[in-house]
C-alpha cells in the first residue's frame, strides 16, 4: 500500500492523499462558505446603515436600536436557528438570516461611532457650501467615517466566517459541513484541513478588506494618528 494511502488508513492529521482525493469536496465547501459569508455581511451592512442613522437621531432611538442588536447577538446560535426555522425552513436563507442578525451589533456600533466622530467644523463648512442632508451624508460624513465603518466590516466578516460553520446542523455550513461529518468518526485529516481553511479564509478576508480600507482612506497612510481626522476633512 502506498505511503499516501497509508495516511488515510492510519488516520493521520496531515494526509496528502486526503487532499488529492477530496479536492472537489473541499472546493465546493469553501465556495459555499465564501458565498454564505459574503451575502450575510453585505445584507448586514445594508440593514445596519439605516439603523445607525436612526440611532444617531438621539437617545430616544439609540437605546432601542443598540439594545435590540445587542440582545440578538447574545441569542445562542441553535436557539436563533430554531426561531427562524418556521420562516425559512432548512435552507441557506435560514443560515444567512441568522448571520445577518449576529453581525448587526458590530456593524451598527462601528458605523454610528464613525458618523459621530465626524468633526462638526467639517459638517458646518459643507453646509456653508450649500450641501443638503443627503449630499452631506454621502460626500462628507461617510468618507470621514470609513475607517470605523471598515473596521466594523472586518470584524463582522471574520466573525461570520467562524459562525458560518454552525450552519452545518442543517447542511449549509460550508467548511463546517466537513468538520461535522468528520467528528463522529474523528477523521483527523478532514477536521484539520477544514479548520485550517476556515482560518485561512478569515485571514485572507481581513487582509483584503484592510487593503480596501487603505485604498479608500489614503490620508490615514500619510498623516500622524492625531492629524488623521483633520487631514481627512481637508481631503473631502
Amino acid at each position: 500500500m502506498a505511503a499516501g494511502q497509508n495516511c488515510l488508513v492510519t488516520n493521520d492529521w496531515i494526509c496528502g492523499e486526503y487532499l488529492r482525493s477530496r479536492s472537489q469536496e473541499l472546493t465546493d465547501a469553501t465556495v459555499q462558505h465564501i458565498w454564505i459569508t459574503a451575502v450575510s455581511v453585505l445584507i448586514g451592512l445594508a440593514v445596519a446603515f439605516p439603523l445607525a442613522l436612526l440611532a444617531r437621531r438621539g437617545r430616544r432611538f439609540a437605546g432601542p436600536v443598540l439594545g435590540l442588536t445587542t440582545v440578538l447577538y447574545t441569542v445562542p446560535s441553535l436557539a436563533m436557528f430554531s426561531l427562524l426555522l418556521p420562516l425559512f425552513g432548512l435552507s441557506a436563507a435560514l443560515v444567512v438570516t441568522g448571520l445577518v442578525l449576529y453581525s448587526l451589533t458590530v456593524l451598527v456600533r462601528n458605523i454610528l461611532a464613525g458618523l459621530e466622530a465626524v468633526p462638526p467644523e467639517a459638517k458646518e463648512a459643507a453646509r456653508g457650501m450649500g450641501y443638503g442632508p443627503l449630499r452631506l451624508l454621502w460626500e462628507v460624513e461617510v468618507p470621514l467615517a470609513l475607517p470605523a465603518l471598515m473596521a466594523g466590516v472586518r470584524i463582522a466578516t471574520v466573525s461570520t466566517i467562524a459562525l458560518t460553520t454552525v450552519g452545518s446542523i442543517i447542511g449549509k455550513g460550508g467548511l463546517g459541513n466537513l468538520i461535522g461529518d468528520a467528528l463522529p468518526s474523528f477523521f483527523k485529516a478532514q477536521v484539520l484541513t477544514a479548520s485550517v481553511l476556515c482560518v485561512l479564509l478569515a485571514v485572507t478576508a481581513d487582509l483584503l478588506l484592510l487593503g480596501v480600507q487603505r485604498l479608500l482612506t489614503p490620508w490615514t497612510r500619510i498623516c500622524t494618528p492625531r492629524a488623521d481626522t483633520a487631514a481627512a476633512a481637508e481631503a473631502v
